[in-house]
This record gives structure tokens, sequence and C-alpha cells, in this order.
């Protein structure tokens, strides 16, 4: 009887081995199998504009083009800048991939002096918070003089 116990309990260890092998075989494999997700990638052309030096109420549209170099569609849900001088124009319709748009920025530019103000683009991209950037310095209109 011992002899009967002692095989039966040899059995049952292989057969534990055997599912314990054949749960870590699966899982591992389930894991080696990852799906690339399609995804939306911004391809800015660039991520900072300076305005230079311009003169005190100016014209402040600047434009940022971009490409989505990705597999989906890139939608834009929102754009946050850090305050109301710099008001953002967006399309609000899918960006197909390998296709262009434009985000334009208009900056009030009734204040004299260095200027530096960060956009904040939401979207379905694959970084869904892209930081973008405008700066200058603006300077008093001339003056013209009169004889």
């Amino acid at each position: 009887m011992t002899h009967f116990k002692s095989a039966q309990n040899t059995v049952v260890l292989h057969l534990k081995t055997l599912l314990l092998f054949i749960f870590v075989s699966n899982f591992s494999f389930s894991q080696a199998q990852t799906f690339k997700k399609d995804v939306g990638i911004f391809n800015f052309e660039e991520d900072i504009i300076d305005y230079g030096t311009i003169q005190q109420n100016d014209n402040g549209l600047k434009t940022f083009k971009f490409t989505n170099s990705g597999t989906a569609p890139i939608v834009i849900s929102n754009i946050k800048t850090t305050c109301g001088c710099t008001v953002p124009y967006y399309f609000k319709t899918p960006i197909l991939p390998g296709k262009s748009s434009t985000i334009n920025i208009k900056y009030a530019t009734n204040r004299v002096g260095k200027f530096s103000k960060s956009i904040m683009v939401i979207s379905n991209a694959d970084t869904p918070q892209k930081r973008l950037q405008i700066k200058g310095n603006i300077i008093y209109k001339n003056t013209v003089t009169l004889k």
C-alpha cells in the first residue's frame, strides 16, 4: 500500500509540474504576441515659433504646420494656452495618415516686452499632449515726428 501511495504521489507531482509548465508556456507565448495598434503621429515642421522682434500691434498670427505620419487619423480634441493673449485656431476634422494640416496661433501684440507662451495640443495621437511654444520681443511702434 505504501508503494502504491508513493507512486500515486509521484504521478500527482508530475501532473502538477506539467500543468505549471503548460501555464507558464502559454502565458509567455501570449506575451510575445503583442499587436501594434494603429496610431496617429504628429510630425511638426517646428515645435517653437520665434516671432523675433516685432512692433507693438503688428499682426500676431503664426502657423504651426504638421503631417500625420502615423497609421490612424489624428483628432485634436482641445488646445490649451497659458493665457488669453494666445488664441488657437484649428480644424476639428480628423487628419488622415499621410495628410498635413495647420494650427494657427494669434498672439495679442499690444503689450511691449519679451514673451514666451506654451500651447498644449490635446489629441488621440501617440503623444496625447504635444507642447508647442511661441516667443518673441515686442517693441514700441516707431513714431514719426513732424517738422
